[in-house]
């Protein structure tokens, strides 16, 4: 695990350094994390609670596997969406990161033994 940043550098006293090739601001960078987890959480209330609850009636019209759809959606496909969810946060994060000159390099990041 990463030892945190401080305001001033991280907590084992070496500095964040930023690339120099920064695209974008705090301010957009932030922004931009924060729609995208706007974005995301509204994409796992409409599965988890649109079609898993409030769906349920209309997707029970459809089976999935033997069982009614909207059943299979509460149970199974929810988990499905939210991990997918997780997997594109993940990404979308770590491209954000490389365009504001903030990704981890091995050079920022602690090695498996190292500091733990």
């Amino acid at each position: 695990m990463r030892a945190p940043a401080t305001r001033r550098g991280r907590a084992d006293g070496r500095r964040l350094r930023p690339s120099p090739r920064l695209h974008v601001t705090k301010e957009q960078y932030w922004r931009a994390q924060i729609r995208r987890i706007a974005i995301l959480l509204a994409v796992w209330a409409v599965v988890a609670f649109g079609l898993a609850i409030f769906g349920a009636p209309f997707l029970n019209r459809f089976s999935f596997g033997g069982v009614p759809f909207g059943f299979w959606m509460a149970q199974q496909g929810a988990i499905f969406v939210f991990v997918a969810l997780i997997w594109i946060y993940a990404r979308s994060s770590d491209r954000a990161d490389a365009e504001a000159g903030l990704a981890e390099t091995d050079a920022s990041t602690s090695a498996g033994g190292e500091g733990h």
